[in-house]
C-alpha cells in the first residue's frame, strides 16, 4: 500500500500533468484558426452540391503571420469573377468585434466521366457513337465546356481536327443545320395555356437552338429559334 507521502506525489505529478494540457493551445486552435477553417468548409460544401461527379475540397494553410483578432462569426464569400472549381481563394470577412477580410486558398475536385475521341476525327464529321469513348479524371482540371453525355455529342459535326484521346468540348463541335434559306417553316408562339402556329419561310440556314429569321405570312419578320423538323419557335 501507498504511503501518505507517495499519494501526496503522485496526486501533485497528476495536477501538474493535467495544468500543462490545459494551458497548451494548438496553432489551429489560435484566433481565426479552427473557427475560420469550420466556416470555409461549410461553405464550400454548400456551393459545391449541385456539381456533377463526386467533389472533394481541400483548404490552404492560412497565414499565421496575419495575426487576425479574434472573430464572433467568420462571413465566406467567393470573390467577383472566381468560381470553385479547381485552384482558386474564398474570401473570409470579420464585422464583429473586429474588421477584417483575407483571402485563403482552395482547391476543389471533381472526380467523373467525360467524352473524348477515340480516334482522329476531321472538321464537318458528323459524330457517331463509334467515335466517342468515355474517361474518367477530375473534371476540374479539363477544358471548360467537355461533353459528358453522348446526347451532347451525337448528331453534332466537328469544327476543326480533333485527335485521338482529346475530350470534346463545345467549342469544338456544331449543331446540325435544321433550317435551310428560303425553307418553308413553321412558326410556332407559345403562352401561358395557349400555342398559336403559323406557316413562314426562313431569310436565313440556322443550326440547332440558334435565331433565325423568318417572314411570316403577312409579310413581316419575326425572329425565331430553330428547332427539329423545320419547326421555329417565338417565345413570348
Amino acid at each position: 500500500m501507498m504511503n501518505r507521502q507517495q499519494l501526496l506525489m503522485m496526486l501533485a505529478a497528476t495536477l501538474a500533468v493535467v495544468a500543462g494540457v490545459g494551458h497548451s493551445r494548438p496553432v489551429s486552435a489560435a484566433p481565426g484558426g479552427t473557427a475560420m477553417t469550420i466556416a470555409i468548409d461549410q461553405f464550400l460544401r454548400a456551393q459545391t452540391a449541385g456539381l456533377p461527379g463526386t467533389v472533394s475540397h481541400s483548404i490552404g494553410a492560412i497565414d499565421n503571420r496575419s495575426q487576425l483578432p479574434a472573430c464572433a462569426a467568420h462571413e465566406v464569400f467567393l470573390p467577383p469573377g472566381a468560381r470553385l472549381w479547381g485552384k482558386g481563394h474564398v474570401g473570409v470577412r470579420c464585422n464583429a468585434p473586429s474588421n477584417w477580410t483575407i483571402y485563403v486558398p482552395v482547391t476543389v475536385q471533381v472526380q467523373g466521366s467525360y467524352l473524348m475521341a477515340s480516334r482522329p476525327l476531321p472538321p464537318g464529321h458528323a459524330l457517331t457513337a463509334s467515335d466517342v469513348t468515355t474517361a474518367s479524371g477530375d473534371l476540374a482540371l479539363l477544358p471548360a465546356g467537355v461533353a459528358q453525355d453522348l446526347s451532347q455529342v451525337l448528331g453534332r459535326s466537328t469544327a476543326a481536327p480533333v485527335v485521338a484521346g482529346q475530350p470534346l468540348r463545345a467549342d469544338l463541335l456544331r449543331s446540325p443545320m435544321v433550317i435551310q434559306q428560303g425553307q418553308s417553316v413553321k412558326l410556332v408562339a407559345r403562352g401561358r395555356g395557349f400555342e398559336v402556329s403559323a406557316e413562314g419561310r426562313a431569310l436565313a440556314q440556322a443550326q440547332l437552338g440558334q435565331v433565325v429569321q423568318v417572314r411570316g405570312p403577312s409579310g413581316q419578320t419575326v425572329h425565331g429559334i430553330a428547332r427539329h423538323d423545320a419547326v421555329v419557335e417565338i417565345n413570348n
